[in-house]
């Protein structure tokens, strides 16, 4: 059985590895792949599927393969920028963008709304989190979250008008795990990215690909997975990690959701393991910001 963990505070438990339903909108995976990946999720035992109004057909094909379960997962989407006309980061952009996905994805309720990577001058208006709250009193949504990083995520955090924040926390990024989410260990946390990118797959730098970035700091860190592959030795860092309710795993095949589920569920990194990148981090990593 794949280890469930509480939600914060919030009202909901989820699977320590998550599906990142990204992949699932894009034009070139087809409808079988798409149920097929969505169901084998839930056959699975995982409990939190993220996705966003951005994702192109992914929010549609959550509520066409999964409205008859919709009470086995917790659903997590994101939005804010501009919608049916609405203004940039507007109340009414937010209200739209929650109206099209609990129609889309066939939901009375969705379960967590982050505002996707929103600005922190925007945040620092407050109009956007009172919109939230009302959503929240409403039974639109059950959690208002943030999803972002660097400093934006800090002021999030340290607002306390969050239940939730979905941020990138991996070997190679560690900012927001080190310096934020310490702060707040109510909040229920997301963590994005928990491979990496996979920068392994390219022997040589891979310039302008948007593994480049995480492909360049594996190269400073040196870091050495023993006997594991690079995706377990990454996974199992993250989905371990101090703070961390969830890993989502970004993928449309279910064969690589399934490799993923049984790595994780090979436990934490050994004690000297998780020395070593420590210390690595703090030799080389410590003034790293997190990607974006």
């Amino acid at each position: 059985m794949l280890e469930r963990r509480p939600f914060g505070n919030t009202t909901f438990s989820v699977s320590v590895v998550g599906l990142g339903a990204g992949q699932v909108g894009e034009n070139d995976v087809t409808e079988a792949e798409a149920a097929e990946v969505l169901n084998g999720a839930l056959d699975l035992g995982v409990t939190l599927i993220d996705t966003a109004a951005s994702y192109g057909l992914s929010e549609e094909r959550i509520g066409r393969h999964l409205g008859r379960r919709r009470e086995e997962f917790v659903l997590s989407t994101k939005g804010g920028p501009k919608i049916n006309g609405q203004p940039d980061w507007s109340p009414g952009s937010v209200l739209a963008t929650i109206e099209r996905s609990l129609r889309l994805t066939q939901s009375e309720q969705i379960d967590i709304f982050y505002l996707h990577s929103c600005p922190i001058e925007i945040l620092r208006r407050g109009d956007l989190q009172d919109t939230l709250d009302k959503a929240v009193a409403a039974g639109k949504i059950g959690v208002a979250g943030y999803s972002g990083d660097n400093e934006p995520l800090a002021f999030a955090v340290e607002s306390g008008r969050f239940g939730s924040v979905e941020t990138s926390v991996n070997i190679a990024d560690q900012w927001n795990l080190r310096h934020v989410l310490a702060r707040r260990p109510e909040l229920g946390v997301i963590a994005k990215r928990p491979i990496a990118n996979a920068p392994w797959r390219f022997p040589d730098r891979p310039s302008g690909h948007y593994a480049e970035l995480y492909w360049e700091r594996l190269q400073a860190l040196r870091l050495d997975p023993g006997d594991m592959d690079w995706a377990e030795f990454a996974l199992r860092f993250t989905a371990y990690a101090p703070g961390v309710h969830t890993a989502i795993v970004g993928t449309a095949k279910l064969a690589h959701l399934r490799q993923n589920i049984t790595a994780t569920s090979r436990g934490p990194l050994e004690t000297g393991v998780l020395e070593g990148i420590d210390r690595a981090w703090r030799d080389i990593g410590s003034d790293w910001a997190a990607s974006t």
